[in-house]
C-alpha cells in the first residue's frame, strides 16, 4: 500500500472553524425557540409563522452553489469577513426596525451568509486539520454545532425572563418592551462583530483544497443534473432538513397549543433537549456505522423516528416532552448517511455534487411552511403528521441505494482480513 507524507496541520485554523460552527448553529437554530413568541408578537397565522423558517432556509437553495464559485474567486479572509459584517448589519437593522417584514428579510440575509460560511469552512477544516484527522475534526464540528443549538435556548430564556437582570436588563432597554426576544439579535450583532475582528486578524496559511472539494465548472453541474442519483439524493437531503426543522420549529408551538406548555420556559428547554439528543445521537451513530451497513441504520432510524413522532403527537404532555427530544436522537445519523451515500453513488464531480446536495438544505424552508399551511386548515397535529411523508422517502433510500462504495464495518473488515 502506498503511503503519503503526513499533511501539515494548523490548529489555530481548526479552532477558528469550530468556533464558526458554533456561531452558525447559535444563530440558525434559535428560531426553533422563539417562533411561538414571534407568532404572538406579530399576531401571525400558522402559515405566516411557517414563512419565517422559509425565509431563512430558502437562502441555502439560492446561495449554496454560487457560494462555491465565490470561494474560488475570493480569499478566505475576505469572504468570512464579508459574511460576518453582513450578519452584524442585518441584525442591527432588525433591532432598529423590528417588524415582521424586516424580520423576514433579515432571516433571508442571515441564511445567505450561513450558506457561504458552510461552503467555506468544511474544506477549510479538512485542509487545516489534515485529511488524516478529518473524520475526528468533523465530529468535533458536530459537537460544536450541537452545543450551540443546546445553549441558545437558554440565552432566550434568560433574555425574556419576567424579571430581567444584569445584561438582560441592559439589552432589553434597547428594544421595544413588548418584543424582548428582539434583544437576541443585538447579541448576534455583537457576536458577528467579534468574529469579524477575529477572522480579519487571523493569519491564514496557503490551504490547498483537494480537487474533489472544488466547486467545479458549469459543465460539471450540467453533467450531474443528468444523473438520476443526483436528484434522488438531493431530495434525500431536502427531506432530512425539512423533517429536522419541521420538528424543531413546531414542537414548542405544539406543546403550547395542545398541552398548554409555556414556550418561554419548558418549551424552550424541550427545544434545547431536542438538539442535545441530536448531538448525542451523532456520537452513537459513529459506533453504529462501524457495526452495521449504513443503509440498514438509515431504515431503523427512520422507523424509530416515526414511532417517536407519533408518540409525541398522540401521547400525553409528559410523553411529548420526552418523545420530541427522542426524535432528535433518532434522526441524528440521517444527514451523514444520506450525504455519504450520495457522494458514494456518483463516481465524479464530488465538489459540484456537494454543492447540489447542500442546496437541498432548502428543505428546511419548504417543510415547516407546508406544516403551517396544513395546520391552518386541520390543526397542528395534522400539519406535523405531514412529516411522515419525507420520513418515508428517507427510509426508502436505505432500500434502493446502491453505492459504489459501502461504509466499512468491523464485521466486513474482519472477513476481508481472513
Amino acid at each position: 500500500m502506498t503511503t503519503h507524507p503526513t499533511q501539515k496541520t494548523y490548529p489555530h485554523i481548526v479552532l477558528l472553524v469550530l468556533a464558526i460552527f458554533f456561531a452558525i448553529s447559535f444563530i440558525t437554530n434559535i428560531l426553533n425557540s422563539i417562533i411561538v413568541d414571534v407568532k404572538d408578537s406579530y399576531q401571525l397565522s400558522l402559515t405566516e409563522t411557517g414563512f419565517l423558517p422559509f425565509s431563512f432556509f430558502i437562502a441555502y437553495g439560492v446561495m449554496s452553489i454560487p457560494a462555491g464559485f465565490l470561494a474560488e474567486r475570493f480569499s478566505i479572509r475576505n469572504l468570512l469577513a464579508a459574511s460576518f459584517a453582513l450578519i452584524a448589519a442585518a441584525s442591527l437593522v432588525f433591532v432598529l426596525l423590528p417588524d415582521y417584514g424586516v424580520f423576514s428579510v433579515t432571516l433571508f440575509i442571515l441564511g445567505c451568509c450561513m450558506a457561504v460560511l458552510q461552503v467555506i469552512i468544511n474544506p477549510m477544516l479538512r485542509a487545516a486539520g489534515g485529511a488524516q484527522h478529518f473524520a475526528f475534526n468533523s465530529v468535533l464540528g458536530q459537537l460544536a454545532f450541537g452545543l450551540a443549538s443546546f445553549a441558545s435556548p437558554y440565552l432566550y430564556i434568560y433574555l425574556v425572563a419576567e424579571q430581567p437582570w444584569g445584561l438582560a436588563a441592559l439589552l432589553r432597554s434597547v428594544v421595544p418592551e413588548s418584543l424582548p426576544w428582539v434583544s437576541l439579535y443585538l447579541v448576534f450583532a455583537v457576536m458577528a462583530v467579534f468574529f469579524l475582528l477575529i477572522v480579519w486578524l487571523t493569519n491564514y496559511p496557503n490551504l490547498e483544497r483537494a480537487e474533489d472539494e472544488r466547486a467545479g465548472s458549469t459543465a460539471s453541474y450540467k453533467d450531474l443534473l443528468k444523473n438520476k442519483y443526483t436528484w434522488l439524493f438531493f431530495f434525500g437531503i431536502f427531506c432530512y432538513v425539512g423533517t429536522e426543522q419541521g420538528i424543531g420549529n413546531w414542537l414548542s408551538q405544539y406543546l403550547q397549543s395542545t398541552h398548554g406548555v409555556d414556550p418561554q420556559t419548558t418549551g424552550a428547554t424541550t427545544v434545547a433537549y431536542f438538539w442535545a439528543m441530536l448531538t448525542f445521537g451523532c456520537l452513537l451513530g459513529l459506533l453504529a456505522l462501524k457495526i452495521w451497513d449504513s443503509r440498514k441504520v438509515l431504515v431503523v432510524a427512520t422507523l424509530a423516528t416515526i414511532a417517536c413522532l407519533l408518540a409525541a403527537l398522540y401521547g400525553s404532555a409528559e410523553t411529548a416532552l420526552y418523545a420530541f427530544p427522542a426524535t432528535g436522537f433518532t434522526i441524528s445519523v440521517m444527514w451523514s448517511i444520506i450525504f455519504s451515500l450520495g457522494l458514494n453513488s456518483v463516481s465524479h464531480h464530488h465538489g459540484s455534487l456537494s454543492g447540489i446536495l447542500c442546496t437541498g438544505i432548502a428543505g428546511g424552508a419548504i417543510m415547516p411552511l407546508i406544516v403551517g399551511l396544513v395546520a391552518d386548515t386541520g390543526g397542528l397535529r395534522l400539519g406535523m403528521l405531514f412529516l411522515l411523508l419525507p420520513l418515508a422517502y428517507i427510509g426508502s433510500i436505505g432500500i434502493w441505494a446502491r453505492p459504489l462504495v459501502t461504509n466499512q464495518t468491523l464485521r466486513r473488515k474482519t472477513k476481508a482480513d481472513e
